[in-house]
């Protein structure tokens, strides 16, 4: 009996840690960024993004993740710096409207992190990314927080004037929170 109480408990709680997370909570989830021009941090955020994200935190290897970020949607702190991120010389949104990530891999890194691999796409330019981020799990949802740097230039973001890395810096770091049930 006590044999057949233990197999049950052990059944259930592998089956309490077989739950996959997919739907994407908009309403609280993010995708902000923090830039540095002349060496000040400049936060903004996208206000408009498509997340399909499919997680098993008992399997994050098995992890996939497509995001698509609504340029246009950009909050640059004020209308004016709208203006001119959505502009040629920054995102062209009038050719190119969307950012797009599409995940290749996870893997995990120790201590309870972990990595998305994937292309980054960008005004036409693809590179690779590596996205480190943690998972933590409560009140029947999963918290996906992470952080990584791209190189604007990389992806002619802030072509011109714009350029000038003393001005503008190459580096922006991008920063997520997903929240899935």
């Amino acid at each position: 009996m006590k044999n057949l109480i233990a197999l049950l408990l052990l059944l259930s709680s592998s089956v309490a840690y077989a739950v996959e997370y997919s739907k994407v909570q908009p309403g609280t989830s993010s995708i902000a960024f923090v830039s540095r021009q002349m060496g000040v941090p400049v936060e903004g955020a996208f206000k408009q993004f498509a997340a399909h994200v499919r997680i098993n935190p008992a399997k994050p290897e098995s992890g996939v993740a497509h995001i698509e970020i609504k340029l246009a949607s950009i909050d640059a702190g004020s209308a004016e710096a709208n203006d001119e991120a959505t502009g040629k010389s920054w995102f062209n949104v009038a050719e190119f409207p969307k950012a797009e990530f599409v995940s290749s891999a996870v893997r995990t890194l120790g201590a309870g992190k972990f990595e998305a691999l994937g292309k980054m796409t960008i005004k036409g330019k693809t590179m690779e990314v590596r996205a480190p981020f943690t998972l933590s799990e409560g009140q029947g949802v999963l918290n996906i927080d992470g952080m990584f740097t791209l190189k604007r230039l990389d992806f002619g973001i802030g072509s011109g004037i714009w350029s000038d890395t003393s001005v503008v810096a190459d580096e922006v770091q991008i920063k997520f929170h997903f929240v899935v049930k």
